[in-house]
């Protein structure tokens, strides 16, 4: 299995901003410059499920959390552009869930203080320092959303997805 690496125009200009950990008031995010390997997805999922019967093809990992988490593309509305799809967190602890519906509501979290960790262990409440970087990122993609909406939207939208990915699990 091979796929293109480039990400969509989103995710590139998403990763050319600055992240600040910040002693941990920032945000525990680090953006990739480009798709994990289709090698190293897979053999990341096999790792993460003890399955090697999967391929990863179903994701596109763009970026990890400081404990080595992913955040990925979960390629799962067809005919729909990767920025469309809803991302999701592999956390290093095992750790699993939906955090935003697309890449543009994934960047109104990452703006209001909420990386993809909180995301999924803690909700909006979870949020840290809002960040005016991001922020005037994200406001070049549409009007704002409130962090806690997007978050149980996403969950709303893809309700079994912790569930079945944890079937798959070995």
């Amino acid at each position: 299995m091979t796929f293109d690496r480039t990400l969509p125009p989103t995710l590139a200009a998403l990763a050319a901003l600055p992240f600040d950990y910040a002693d941990g008031d920032g945000i525990d995010f680090e953006p990739y410059d480009q798709f994990l390997s289709a090698e190293d997805t897979g053999a990341w999922i096999r790792a993460w499920t003890g399955n090697d019967d999967l391929d990863g093809a179903a994701y596109r990992v763009f970026g990890q959390d400081g404990s080595g988490g992913y955040a990925a593309l979960w390629l799962t509305r067809a005919a729909q552009p990767l920025e469309a799809q809803p991302v999701v967190m592999f956390g290093s602890e095992g750790e699993l869930g939906v955090v935003a519906g697309s890449v543009r509501d994934f960047v109104w979290l990452l703006a209001a203080g909420v990386g993809p960790y909180e995301a999924t262990s803690y909700g909006a409440e979870a949020a840290r320092a809002a960040q005016p970087a991001l922020a005037a990122f994200a406001a070049t993609l549409g009007d704002p959303r409130d962090p806690a909406a997007i978050i149980a939207d996403a969950r709303a939208e893809f309700p079994t997805f912790e569930d079945d990915l944890r079937a798959l699990c070995r």
